[in-house]
């Protein structure tokens, strides 16, 4: 069973595909790991993100750059959302991706082309969204929780930036397959993001 959940940035959609993994028993991949690695390599190799070929050269990213805390910050967030507009860097992450979706057992995937591109054959698609209010305010909280020194007004400025970009790029926008059902987060608290997100996916099976 492939369980494909897409959104935007700080939707709960990372949230909710670990609980459905959990949950169903399948092993998970957040997909935008991958373009946050490429976005750093490109800083590490000094390149510039909006380059397609400094982009590119970053794809072969060692495997152990996965498990680097700094790719969970905003600033590799929003070089993520630089790298990926690039077909090259797409196509190039896309077998990767197909990989882990196809394993043995299935497998739940979450990032903002999965039902679309990746794996539009899933057997559910999940689109998990929230308005920019509602997501700044989250980022807002969980980076305050790390310590850091942000502004809500920027963080919610970036986020109708990343949108911008996500939803607009010519390759793999970002937007909701015609058949996924669309969970809107922006009033839930996380544990009933979680329960509908599993009822969802249970009617989705006629389960």
């Amino acid at each position: 069973m492939i369980i494909a959940v897409d959104g935007p940035t700080a939707s709960g959609k990372g949230t909710i595909s670990k609980a459905l993994a959990e949950h169903f028993g399948l092993p998970h991949l957040d997909t935008g790991l991958l373009y946050r690695a490429v976005g750093r390599q490109v800083f590490l190799d000094g390149g510039d993100p909006d380059n397609a070929g400094d982009a590119l050269a970053a794809v072969t990213f060692p495997d152990s750059l996965l498990a680097d805390a700094s790719l969970r910050s905003e600033v590799a967030g929003g070089m993520a959302s630089q790298v990926s507009v690039h077909p090259a860097v797409r196509q190039a992450l896309f077998e990767r991706q197909r990989a882990f979706a196809d394993q043995d057992g299935g497998a739940v995937l979450d990032g903002r082309d999965i039902g679309t591109v990746i794996a539009p054959d899933a057997d559910v698609k999940l689109f998990v969204t929230a308005s920019v209010e509602a997501r700044a305010d989250r980022r807002y909280a969980e980076m305050k929780g790390r310590g850091e020194d942000v502004r809500l007004e920027v963080i919610a400025q970036d986020l109708r930036q990343r949108d911008e970009r996500d939803r607009n790029r010519a390759e793999a926008p970002l937007v909701a397959a015609p058949d996924a059902y669309v969970l809107d987060t922006s009033t839930l608290g996380k544990e009933e993001a979680i329960a509908a997100a599993i009822d969802a996916v249970r009617q989705a099976l006629g389960t």
